[in-house]
C-alpha cells in the first residue's frame, strides 16, 4: 500500500463523518496521476506555497497603507494568521487539516495591492465589478503557470470562492476558513491599530470585551473554543449566540474605529486615483502590457488583462509602473542631472 493510500485510510478512521476525505474528493479539472506519498489536497496545498502569487502577498498591504514598523501584518501574514486559527478548528473537529489549510493558504492569492482600497478601485472600472475572492480562484485556475493554472481540486476552488461572499462554502472546511478569516483579521486589525495608536483595548465597548476578552489572545481563544463547543458532531459550523452576538458588535466597532477612520485610512484616496490612473492607461495602450496580458487581452479582452495584471501587483511595484508611466524622468547631458 502507497503511502498516500495509507493517509487515506487513516483519513476514514479517525476522521468526522462530516469531514472532507481526500479520497472522496470530486477532483480536478484536468486528471492528473496520483502522488505516492500525499494526497490530492496536501499536494494543493504546496502547489499554493510555491505559486508566484502566494510570494507576492508579502508586499500587499492588508489594513495599513505603507506603515514605518515591520511588525504590522501583511496580506501573507495574515494569510499565515488565518491558516494557523482554522487549522486549530479543524482538528479539534476531526475535519480535514489539509482541505483546510489549503484553502487558508490560497483565499488570498487575488487581492489587490494596497488592501480593500485597491479592490475599490478595480471594481469601479471594471465592467462586472472587482471582487478578489472569484480572482483568487482566477488565479489558480488560469493565471498561474503561464495560464495553466494550478489545477487544484473542486473542494479547495470552492473554499477559496466562498471564503468571503454570501454564499457559504460546501465543505465544513471551507466554512472553516471563512470564519477563522474574519476572526484573524478583526484581531490582527486591533492589535495594528493599537501599534499605529488609532486606539486602545480600553476603546472596545465593555460589553464586547467582558464577553470575548480583554485582549487578542483572549478573544481568539474564546471565538474558536464557542466554534469547536458548539460545532462538535455537527454538519455545520457554529457559535453560542452570545458570543457571535458580541463578534458581530466587535466588527461593527472596528468599522468605525478603523477601518473608516480617516488617520489609518487617510492614504486610501490616493491609491483610488493611482490604480484609476494606471488601469486607464493600459486600457489606452495594450501595446505597452507584459506579452503574457498581451495573450489575456486578445483571448479575453483588453480590461480583463489590465484588470488581471493590476490585481497581481504588489505595492511597492504599482508605484513603480505609476513613476514609470506618469512621473518626468531625469536626464544626463554633460554629467549634469535634469528633471524632464
Amino acid at each position: 500500500m502507497l503511502v498516500r493510500e495509507q493517509i487515506e485510510k487513516l483519513e476514514g478512521q479517525i476522521l468526522s463523518p462530516y469531514a472532507s476525505l481526500s479520497s472522496k474528493s470530486r477532483g480536478r479539472e484536468r486528471d492528473e496521476p496520483p502522488c505516492q506519498y500525499r494526497t490530492d489536497y496536501q499536494r494543493d496545498r504546496d502547489r499554493i506555497i510555491h505559486c508566484k502569487a502566494f510570494r507576492r502577498l508579502k508586499h500587499k498591504t492588508q489594513v495599513f497603507l505603507s506603515p514605518e514598523g515591520d511588525h504590522y501584518r501583511t496580506r501573507l501574514t495574515h494569510t499565515l494568521e488565518v491558516s494557523q486559527i482554522a487549522r486549530t478548528i479543524a482538528r479539534a473537529l476531526r475535519l480535514n487539516e489539509d482541505l483546510t489549510e489549503a484553502i487558508s493558504l490560497g483565499h488570498d492569492l487575488g487581492h489587490t495591492p494596497f488592501g480593500h482600497a485597491g479592490e475599490r478601485a478595480l471594481n469601479d472600472v471594471v465592467d462586472g465589478g472587482f471582487r478578489h475572492y472569484e480572482q483568487s480562484v482566477r488565479v489558480v485556475e488560469y493565471l498561474e503557470k503561464d495560464g495553466k493554472g494550478l489545477n487544484l481540486t473542486w473542494e479547495v476552488r470552492d473554499g477559496i470562492l466562498h471564503h468571503t461572499c454570501d454564499q457559504h462554502a460546501e465543505t465544513l472546511e471551507g466554512r472553516i476558513v471563512r470564519v477563522s478569516d474574519r476572526i484573524a483579521y478583526i484581531n490582527h486589525d486591533i492589535d495594528d491599530a493599537i501599534r499605529a495608536g488609532v486606539l486602545s483595548e480600553n476603546d472596545i465597548p465593555k460589553d464586547i470585551r467582558e464577553i470575548l476578552g480583554e485582549n487578542r489572545s483572549t478573544r481568539i481563544d474564546t471565538l474558536v473554543s464557542s466554534i469547536v463547543e458548539n460545532s462538535m458532531d455537527k454538519n455545520e459550523i457554529c457559535m453560542d449566540p452570545d458570543v457571535s452576538q458580541a463578534f458581530d458588535n466587535l466588527r461593527d466597532f472596528m468599522f468605525e474605529a478603523v477601518y473608516k477612520n480617516p488617520v489609518a485610512k487617510g492614504g486610501e484616496s490616493k491609491v483610488d486615483g493611482l490604480i484609476k490612473r494606471v488601469f486607464a492607461y493600459f486600457i489606452k495602450n495594450p501595446s505597452h502590457l507584459p506579452d503574457e496580458y498581451k495573450n489575456i487581452a486578445e483571448k479575453e479582452g483588453i480590461q480583463r488583462a489590465a484588470c488581471d495584471y493590476i490585481a497581481g501587483m504588489t505595492d511597492n511595484y504599482l508605484l513603480d509602473v505609476y513613476h514609470h508611466l506618469f512621473i518626468p524622468r531625469s536626464w544626463e547631458v554633460k554629467g549634469i542631472n535634469f528633471t524632464g
